[in-house]
């Protein structure tokens, strides 16, 4: 089973959702509140869970920077909302299951791109 670890912008309502259904899942707001991108890349590599964000800067982090990383889902979606989010991320889960680690995936309505790390 995968560990997720959610970052703030992200929200907590997605960790509740996720541990509603059996998932592993940590937020960044309980556990290193106002941490930096940096941190929070560095937290989820070192711990070893795939970092669910909103925030394209940790695309740089690892593509141009080259830090290291267990995987990413960086959502991108226009009609932006918890709801939203559950529906994208589970449906991320459910399909991908199987090459969720070690990618950077970027999600929106349209389209789900797949970079291995």
């Amino acid at each position: 089973m995968h560990k997720f670890l959610v970052d703030e912008s992200a929200g907590k309502k997605l960790v509740l959702f996720l541990l509603d259904r059996k998932h592993d899942a940590v937020y960044v707001g309980d556990i290193m509140p106002k941490a930096s991108d940096m941190e929070v890349i560095k937290y989820a590599e070192n711990k070893k869970r795939i970092l669910i964000t909103n925030d394209k800067d940790f695309g740089e982090f690892i593509f141009r920077l080259k830090e290291p990383s267990s995987g990413v889902i960086l959502l991108r979606l226009k009609q932006d909302s918890p709801l939203q989010r559950q529906k994208y991320v589970y449906k991320i889960i459910s399909q991908l299951s199987n090459r969720l680690s070690s990618s950077f995936i970027v999600v929106t309505e349209g389209k789900i791109r797949i970079r291995r790390l």
